[in-house]
Order: structure tokens, then sequence, then C-alpha cells
């Protein structure tokens, strides 16, 4: 239950409300949104007399969500500083790329070369690859970061990478910049407490059968706990149809756009499953209203040591981003790209 507070009321009338509130066994969080204050209340399954709530001086309007952090009732739609003034939820198209795992110095830079020359904003790699099968390869690790953070110096461009086990959040945070929640872990309590405590950006995969509804109570996990610089992102579900490793849920972009005030990317590459249907998948996913993608990318796909047939290589990814620039415009948005020359240069 959101409690929106009326333009000129003041702090002993919002504390009052607040008192009223907690006095009935919730909890309350009141911030600012725009020249409104808002008194979020939890648990939601707690009644209490509306009317007399309605009639406390101060009130305006009582909004009721499973989810009152991440509501769209809760304020217009925001935007999240990624590093290096690059901003989700704006004007601007931001696209994440490169290697689903990091493996070697070499190729990591490689990659991330390759993509900044195509238009990337930020470069993507999994240090910690939690894998269906025990004896797949899960990742370097901590080598894996300092890599991510080497080739970030390198490059200038902002990591971003998943962080599996609460006891990790504070190690991924010192090499990362944003700290993607992977759709296995989507509703791992513990580890959404943990990044609700600290001020970096969160990637939040939709889960593999999760519905709209416990994908944004994921998102409230990490709000709740003070971070609500948070990014949803949409990867595919597990349905019936097997032509495609996942079924990519576009109606859920605008979906998640009309319920929640949350950025909302799209991941067309495990989707996918192949890198064919990489290309019109980002497309599609732009056009239905995304702020942002992320895309695997590698120099040489046949020898990446995970999910190898999703990934583009730097040549497939520089067609898609140029091909990219058209919808982006077509949805009201800007994907800034690189002289055409320079991009050759590189990918070529």
């Amino acid at each position: 239950m959101l409690i929106v507070m009326q333009r000129q009321t003041t702090e002993a009338a919002r504390d009052d409300v607040r008192e009223w509130v907690e006095a009935r066994g919730l909890r309350t969080r009141s911030f600012s949104v725009g020249r409104e204050t808002v008194v979020a209340c939890s648990p939601p399954d707690i009644e209490v007399d509306r009317r007399a709530l309605q009639r406390l001086p101060g009130v305006a309007r009582i909004e009721s969500s499973p989810h009152p952090l991440v509501a769209r009732a809760s304020g217009p739609r925001g935007s999240v500083a990624l590093g290096d003034g690059v901003v989700a939820g704006g004007t601007e198209l931001i696209v994440a790329a490169g290697p689903c795992s990091v493996e070697t110095a070499s190729g990591l830079r490689d990659a991330a070369w390759a993509v900044r020359s195509s238009g990337a904003q930020l470069l993507r790699g999994g240090a910690f690859k939690p894998r269906t099968s025990p004896y797949s390869f899960q990742g370097l690790g901590v080598d894996g970061l300092r890599l991510l953070a080497e080739v970030r110096a390198e490059t200038g461009l902002p990591v971003v990478t998943e962080v599996t086990d609460p006891r990790l959040v504070e190690t991924v945070a010192e090499h990362a910049d944003i700290l993607q929640v992977g759709a296995r872990s989507m509703q791992n309590v513990p580890l959404l407490r943990e990044l609700g405590l600290i001020q970096r950006p969160i990637l939040l995969k939709r889960g593999l059968s999760a519905s709209v509804t416990e994908f944004l109570l994921a998102a409230e996990y990490v709000m709740v706990g003070g971070n609500s610089n948070v990014i949803l992102c949409e990867r595919g579900i597990r349905t019936f149809e097997t032509t495609t490793r996942f079924t990519l849920d576009l109606a859920a972009v605008p979906v998640l756009q009309r319920e929640a005030h949350l950025p909302v990317f799209v991941d067309p590459s495990h989707s996918a499953g192949t890198r064919d249907l990489v290309e019109p998948l980002a497309y599609a996913a732009v056009a239905a209203g995304a702020d942002g993608l992320l895309v695997e990318v590698h120099t040489a796909p046949e020898t990446a040591w995970s999910d190898s047939d999703q990934a583009l290589d730097p040549l497939a990814f520089d067609r898609m981003m140029r091909g990219l620039a058209g919808f982006a415009a077509a949805a009201g948005r800007h994907l800034p790209l690189p002289e055409p020359t320079l991009r050759r240069e590189v990918v070529g």
C-alpha cells in the first residue's frame, strides 16, 4: 500500500500518518517522488481501515500494490546511472555486449574493443557462471572479475557481471559497475536482500518460469532494502515451444513499463539459443519499447567455452548495431554509433 501525501503537507502530518499505520502492525518507509511525498506500507496482506486513513490530515490518496516500491504509481518512469555517463531509462538505447563468460585476458580484451567500436556502451561478461550441469565450465571467479576490471580501465566500458552468492556481493561490487542477478537466482531471497543494502545498479533477470508479478516482487526485495537502482531484464521463459531455447515474452516489455517505473532490458541471446535469431529478436525488443539490450559477442564463437551457439561474432554484432539504429529512432530513442570507417577498422 502506498499513501501519497498532499504536496503542501508538513513533516509532522507525515509522521502522524506513519505512526497511525505502524500502530496497526505495518512497517513504513517514506520517500519523495517529484514534488510528492509517499509513505510505503508493508506487508500488503495486513488490512487497515482505509476510510479512517484517508481522513487523516495530509493524505491525498491511497494506492494498492503487492509491490509498492516498484509500482508505477509510486512515481514516473525512472532512470538508473550505470557509470561513465551511461544512463538506462532515458532516450538513449543502451547495449551491453561481450562474451557469455570471461575466458582469457586476450579474448575478453578483443571482444571489448570490438563491441565498443560498434557502439556498445557496456561490457558484459560472466566471471561466475551457474550452469545446469556441475561438469560445465563455471567461470574464472575472482580472476575473471580482475580481468573485467582491467579491460574496463583500458576501454572505458562500464562492466555488468553476475553475482551468484550473497557472500560475493562485496567482492563483485569492487570490480563491476552493475551487478546482474541471473534467471536462476531471481528468487534467491538472501542474495536479493544483500543487494538491497548496496547502492549499485542491479540488473535483475526474469526467472525461467516466473510470472510478471513474481518478477516484480523480486525487484521489490531489492528496493525494500534501500537500493532503488534496479533494471528489469526479460530473457525468455520456459514454455512448450522447442524451436527456440526459451520463448521471448516481448509483451512483458510494455507490461513491465505499465506496472513499474523501472527501466526494462531484453536479452535476445539467451532466449534465441541460436545466433541467427538474435538480430531479429533484438529489433523486435527495441520496437516493443525496451530501454536496452544484453547481447553475447565472442571473437570466435565456435570456440566459446559456454553458449557458443548463440554468440555473435564482431561482424554480425556490427551489422546488428547498424540495423538497430533505425528501430531505435522509430521507437523515439537514440543509439549513438561511431563513424562507419572507424568500426570497419576494428571489426573488419
